[in-house]
């Protein structure tokens, strides 16, 4: 289960696979994708000497988009959608499901990407939280966040199988 992250000042994105069974729901349950979220870092005073490890923290969610497909449908991203705010500080609010992001998800991902500020007035954060030079940072990620999210992607159908779950039990695999 890789999980990409890239962190520039105080802002950073993680992105992994996900696989998530839901019995409640039956074989509609069953989703599969990747999901991306745009996260305050933070890094923490060295532990040691000047050559040891520094500690990072990934913390706060920001935004968040599930590049998801229902396990019946592959290829189909058809339950792609995103999280503009976080309820507290980890649980996502409701799902928006946007014309936008069904047509080009990742299209949707890079544009959404490429505007920390309206990112962060949606999710209603201060920019005063993070460095003046994340959004131009992040900006100039954006190829490389997407083509990582590409790899991903593809690699969803050849990820593990839900098939040796128990299906009346909720799982959920992977990083995020």
């Amino acid at each position: 289960m890789p999980l990409y992250a890239f962190a520039f000042g105080r802002v950073g994105v993680v992105a992994s696979d996900l696989y998530l069974l839901d019995p409640r729901f039956g074989d509609d349950g069953s989703e599969q994708g990747v999901r991306l979220e745009v996260r305050i870092f933070e890094a923490r005073d060295l532990p040691g000497s000047m050559a040891s490890a520094r500690p990072i923290a990934v913390e706060q969610p920001i935004w968040r988009a599930d590049l998801l497909e229902s396990i019946a449908n592959p290829g189909s991203l058809d339950r792609a959608h995103h999280h503009p705010r976080f309820v507290g500080e980890w649980e996502p609010g409701d799902r928006h499901f946007v014309d936008e992001m069904t047509a080009d998800p990742l299209g949707f991902v890079g544009k959404r990407l490429s505007d920390l500020d309206a990112l962060l007035d949606d999710a209603g954060i201060s920019g005063d939280e993070v460095d003046s030079s994340d959004a131009e940072e992040l900006r100039r990620a954006v190829p490389e966040i997407l083509d990582a999210v590409q790899r991903l992607l593809d690699g969803v159908r050849h990820g593990p199988s839900l098939a040796a779950v128990d299906p009346t039990t909720f799982a959920r695999v992977g990083w995020l």
